[in-house]
């Protein structure tokens, strides 16, 4: 996406950069299904995500660590790396309960959110060992995540990789994959864009039906089409329109959309428009949304107003256009027009699109931690004050103090242990299972999306993400602070069946001092935006210092509907509580068994692929366990796919075989009984 001048360096670095970052990182993937024993000589087994140009490839020899492959000749018979890569979290349905900011509107403005979660050659498959990743949890506030990236050095279309699109579904977010044509000066040629649109002898677009094969066999939702290589004449719009068309008429049935970017006009050229007009309303037609350059912002008049017109005269919604508001470099202080965007005092003008939001990262120093990336992000998403029931402060306007939150926490069993998807330990039950820093954003909860609303008349603690301990996963919520007067934390926005048989468990331990807890039920939406939901509180015990339940049953409550959930801590004092988990169920859960364990390949350094039939009935996801000699189960890794990478492994002392267990995990977080398999050294 050129909306910035060509000398902008960050933008070079993401298209030029990337190739040479991921040279020392990575070699191409061997198929799966490779001999059973390992090799004398070591090879690199890891999975990566896929990216490819549409069918001719760059002249020369890549670089390290990147294969230029052809969408045109892709087949999944031939992808080597397509279990690893495959989404199978289902996109959920979302609701949108009463807003805890009287400023947030519902059924207005929306947001997407363009990402590059890493480079576009060595993004790993299914995570990695380092807790330094851009762990997204703010998903309540998006309708959209593209999956940003792509360079003229190692392929210009990419497809999402497995653990992005499964946190993004689990919080009913769509996920996009991203075709890019780049600007000539940035090693763009104009035979890709004709690559992309091109005719078979029968009048068929072939790398539209690979985009649409591509985005069904991986599991992710469709495609943000961004053309910017110029030099094109009208013939070449006019076929890049039809492809548009053919593509949207093959994905459409499938449940795929299409984002379009605002850059190739209709005669051809790429011209910026910053707004919905003549030039690029074809392509807005036929595509489901459209990302509107950042040139909005300069144009004279009111270019967003204009648009969002032209959009409902042309049958369509204003807020299917994104206005663009590029963050990459400056984050919270980027200066944004959001009156002409989201005014205060009126309707939404139009939707808008987030350019690199990860700077909530990138801007932190080396060494940065966990819980400083969350405390920017946080900031970025929720706003100044850390609340979102509080007025905005400053001149950030925080999507939490304008967009209404959605949830999708409407079915029972639900389960949360506060696990992000990333940290420094891995957790079970409070110990744990390994000391090895991770990520994997598949694994992560659906979390509170309003983080954090906090009711008290007396002194707010602090109430975060904290990853020095956790009863599952790598992180649990503290709340550290005096409690001068009762604390009312608010939770999960629910529409939860309430029968005769429902509790709640919580999983909590009082680090330090004497704190009492009870569990906060809403039965009903708030009376109006930014009004508190009125709770019903059960005792949930008084913790001491190990990690302790309490179940709590709701039978007192009657029957109907749970529209909320909240912990309220009364305590003298200097308090540091944690709540590492909160179920909720009617019934006992127990996954059953997969089957058929099997390591598919082998590396004489300790790297393994292993693949499994997949247990019958409701899985969350699956947990891969080191059975050492001595009896001691560590956590390798964990992920919804059925297949797994794991390496770095040797033998422990007097091990003549590595023993693998797989277990299912339940909603509830509870497991199957193993399947295991052994493999020699």
């Amino acid at each position: 996406m050129t909306a910035l001048p060509r000398t902008h360096p960050t933008r070079r670095s993401l298209v030029l950069g990337s190739a040479a970052a991921a040279a020392a990182l990575i070699a191409p993937a061997v198929p799966a299904r490779a001999a059973g024993r390992a090799p004398k000589a070591a090879q690199d087994l890891q999975p990566y995500a896929s990216y490819w140009f549409p069918d001719s490839l760059p002249s020369g020899t890549p670089g390290a660590g990147i294969t230029w492959r052809s969408l045109k000749s892709w087949t999944p018979e031939s992808d080597g790396d397509l279990a690893y890569n495959r989404s199978t979290v289902p996109l959920a349905p979302r609701f949108t309960p009463v807003p805890v900011n009287p400023t947030a509107r519902t059924d207005q403005a929306r947001i997407s959110s363009l990402v590059s979660f890493d480079p576009t050659a060595g993004n790993p498959a299914q995570g990695g060992a380092t807790a330094d990743y851009y762990a997204l949890t703010h998903w309540a506030y998006i309708d959209e995540l593209v999956f940003w990236g792509g360079s003229s050095l190692e392929g210009i279309v990419l497809a999402p990789n497995a653990p992005v699109v499964d946190a993004a579904h689990r919080n009913g977010v769509p996920v996009l994959g991203n075709v890019f044509l780049p600007p000539a000066a940035y090693g763009g040629q104009l035979q890709w864009t004709r690559d992309l649109v091109q005719k078979d002898t029968f009048g068929r677009f072939p790398i539209a039906e690979q985009l649409v094969r591509v985005a069904t066999e991986y599991g992710f939702d469709g495609w943000f089409v961004n053309a910017e290589t110029d030099g094109a004449d009208d013939t070449l719009a006019a076929g890049m329109l039809a492809f548009l068309q053919e593509l949207k008429r093959l994905g459409e049935p499938r449940g795929l959309r299409i984002t379009w970017y605002d850059a190739m006009t209709r005669s051809g050229p790429v011209h910026w428009q910053g707004a919905l007009n003549a030039e690029n309303q074809d392509y807005f037609l036929t595509s489901d949304s459209m990302f509107v350059d950042f040139r909005w912002k300069s144009a004279p008049g009111d270019p967003l107003g204009t648009s969002g017109r032209l959009a409902q005269d042309l049958g369509r919604g204003r807020y299917e256009l994104w206005a663009g508001v590029d963050v990459e470099s400056k984050g919270w202080n980027t200066p944004v027009d959001w009156d002409a965007i989201v005014p205060a005092d009126g309707a939404h003008t139009t939707s808008y699109g987030f350019y690199r939001p990860e700077w909530t990262r990138h801007q932190l120093p080396a060494g940065r931690t966990p819980e400083q990336f969350h405390a920017a992000d946080d900031r970025f998403w929720t706003g100044e004050s850390l609340d979102p029931a509080q007025p905005p402060a400053g001149g950030w306007r925080a999507p939490a103090s304008v967009i209404a939150d959605r949830s999708t926490v409407s079915a029972l069993p639900f389960g949360c242990s506060f696990n992000t998807g990333h940290g420094l330990k891995w957790y079970e039950d409070g110990v744990a299972r390994s000391d090895a820093a991770w990520n994997q954003l598949g694994l992560q909860d659906r979390l509170p999306g309003r983080r954090w609303a906090v009711r008290t008349t007396g002194t707010r603690p602090s109430v975060k993400l904290d990853f020095a301990d956790a009863w599952r996963g790598g992180s649990s919520v503290l709340v550290d602070g005096t409690l001068d007067e009762p604390v009312v934390i608010e939770l999960h926005r629910t529409r939860l069946p309430l029968t005769a048989g429902t509790s709640v468990r919580l999983a909590q331990r009082a680090v330090s001092g004497a704190v009492r807890a009870e569990l906060g039920v809403a039965l009903h939406e708030p009376d109006g935006a930014g009004a508190p939901a009125a709770y019903s509180f059960l005792p949930a015990g008084t913790p001491g210092t190990g990690w302790s339940e309490a179940t709590v049953r709701l039978s007192s409550l009657g029957t109907g509907t749970i529209h909320a959930l909240a912990v309220r801590l009364t305590g003298p004092g200097a308090v540091r509580w944690r709540l590492g988990g909160l179920l909720v169920q009617d019934a006992d859960e127990q996954p059953a068994v997969p089957g058929a364990l099997t390591v598919d390949a082998a590396s004489a350094d300790g790297q393994f692929r292993l693949s499994w039939q997949p247990s019958p009935g409701r899985v969350r996801h699956y947990e891969l366990h080191r059975l050492l000699p001595d009896g001691t189960r560590r956590f390798l890794t964990g992920t919804c796919a059925r297949a797994a990478y794991v390496k770095g492994l040797a033998p422990a002392p007097g091990e003549s075989a590595v023993r693998f267990e797989l277990r299912a995990v339940g909603e509830l977080f509870t497991t199957s009984a193993p399947v295991t398999v052994t493999h020699p050294w």
